[in-house]
């Protein structure tokens, strides 16, 4: 058995599910940071920015299992069995997500692997990509003159369909956030509009956010398809759509000229 670098032995054999948040390891919790530098093994995904990944301690094992679209380095079935080994070997081990681990980040599913296994875990929050990328896209979720509620949704099913409530989300007064959605945003669009959404609904593509790379493409629920062709737009992105959107112009302070 390999000895903890953590000077705390309860961390011994167990799996910590930490959020990692959208980028700016800034965002990190102060409880992820100190865990990153304490374990013994970091299994990280592919929206786990360098930055994130930094934290962890120099001889910690880094294992990744990152996920795209259409290519997946590991299935899920086998990334639930890599931390309930590692676990049984006495590792304290960070299961490292971009975002927050409940949050369309599997950590649900992780979770009830290590349960059934009888392996001791905790889930440390993380600042999901949907608050992130609003606040430093300058897109209140929410604001009494545009949206009193915010749906958050995922555009890309376990059946690779999507498949949405639409009647539901087409409604006015809310703020709809759709992770994984880039592939599908034609056909988001269309079923949108074909359920009673406005087509000059304001939308915005947020892509790397909180990252200095960000780019934060604005359009119409009708043409930000278009848009987002066009400009060459490629996952990690979010959709953020709704009136809130056009607050935008005002308050996009992360992507402002340095003074």
């Amino acid at each position: 058995m390999t000895a903890s670098l953590s000077p705390d032995s309860h961390c011994v054999g167990k799996v910590f599910l930490v959020g990692g948040g959208p980028g700016d390891p800034e965002l990190l919790t102060l409880k992820a940071a100190r865990l990153l530098a304490q374990a013994d093994t970091v299994v990280y995904d592919n929206l786990v920015s360098a930055a994130v990944l930094a934290h962890a301690h120099e001889q910690a094992e880094r294992i990744y299992v990152g996920k795209k679209a259409g290519n997946h380095s590991l299935p899920q079935i086998d990334i639930n069995s890599l931390l309930i080994e590692l676990a049984r070997k006495g590792k304290c081990v960070v299961r490292l997500k971009g975002g927050d681990p409940y949050i369309f980040g599997r950590g649900g599913e992780e979770a009830e692997a290590l349960w059934e296994a009888g392996i001791p875990f905790e889930v440390v929050p993380g600042v999901t990509a949907a608050a992130g990328a609003a606040a430093y896209a300058g897109i209140p979720l929410t604001h009494r003159d545009h949206a009193q509620s915010c749906f958050l949704v995922t555009g890309h099913l376990k059946d690779e369909s999507c498949d949405l409530d639409w009647p539901t989300l087409a409604r006015p007064g809310q703020t709809l956030v759709i992770y994984m959605g880039l592939t599908s945003l034609p056909e988001i669009s269309r079923q949108l509009i074909a359920h009673g959404m406005a087509a000059d609904t304001p939308a915005a593509c947020v892509r790397r956010a909180s990252l200095p790379e960000q780019k934060t493409v604005i359009g119409t629920i009708a043409d930000l398809p278009r848009i987002v062709h066009e400009q060459g737009i490629k996952p990690p992105a979010l959709l953020i759509i709704g009136s809130v959107v056009s607050l935008h112009e005002k308050l996009a302070w992360h992507e402002l000229p340095s003074a």
